[in-house]
């Protein structure tokens, strides 16, 4: 599996950057390239550093995603920001995993081994389950859980998809970091697409970052498969 991984950032997190980028290459992909959008300069090997004015609109993080979709030479597109950094067994759970997916999620992990929004119900899709998920804020699903994507959404901060998928279904670069834009593209991609997980595959995050969410119960669970599919 070939892999191109693209880091936005805004220029001013080097050091943690730089880690990014150092866990990528212990990962000893054979074939792989990392493409850094924004305003910085890093000597790395195989390393392409894509130029970003920011001022032309504040944390516009759609048009650099799409940027490194368009610039990206292999099939598997890696999208993060610039503090997640790779588990050692992150490449070889992906060859055990397989390549047959569009969008893939791994596990997102604050240092602390707290979930981040990975694998993630969105709590409001203007159903009925928004109101079991949003009563103890449970949205965290168990990872084997596979027949809800339709209700789910990709956190912007990282997820795995092919570059045809993403071709025809780029971010909306009316929107910037904070507008939801990540849950706009989900609502999209999902109704054409099921989110896959590979939760073997797993990234570190390099700084606290609040899920805000539970993990799903069993019972919750329950109340959920109840009455969605008792419902659709």
């Amino acid at each position: 599996m070939n892999f191109t991984f693209g880091i936005i950032t805004n220029g001013e997190n080097k050091k943690n950057l730089i880690k990014v980028i150092n866990s990528i290459h212990k990962l000893n992909i054979p074939n792989y390239e990392i493409i850094i959008v924004g305003n910085i300069f890093i000597e790395s090997n195989k390393t392409i550093i894509i130029n970003f004015d920011e001022n032309i609109k504040k944390s516009w993080v759609t048009k650099k995603k799409n940027i490194i979709t368009s610039t990206a030479k292999f099939e598997n597109i890696v999208y993060l920001h610039d503090y997640i950094i790779f588990n050692k067994d992150w490449y070889l759970n992906f060859l055990n995993f397989g390549n047959d997916f569009e969008i893939c999620m791994n596990q997102i992990l604050n240092k602390d081994g707290t979930r981040f929004r990975d694998w993630t119900i969105w709590p409001h899709n203007g159903i009925k389950i928004d109101d079991i998920v949003n009563e103890n804020k449970e949205c965290l699903l168990p990872y084997h859980v596979t027949n809800l994507t339709k209700l789910m959404y990709i956190s912007g901060s990282y997820w795995v998809a092919k570059k045809y998928f993403m071709l025809n279904y780029p971010l909306n670069e009316n929107l910037s970091w904070g507008e939801g834009e990540d849950v706009e593209w989900s609502k999209v991609v999902r109704e054409v697409t099921n989110f896959q997980c590979n939760s073997n595959s797993k990234v570190i995050l390099l700084k606290y970052k609040d899920p805000a969410f539970k993990i799903v119960s069993d019972l919750t669970l329950d109340k959920i498969n109840s009455t969605y599919f008792h419902n659709s």
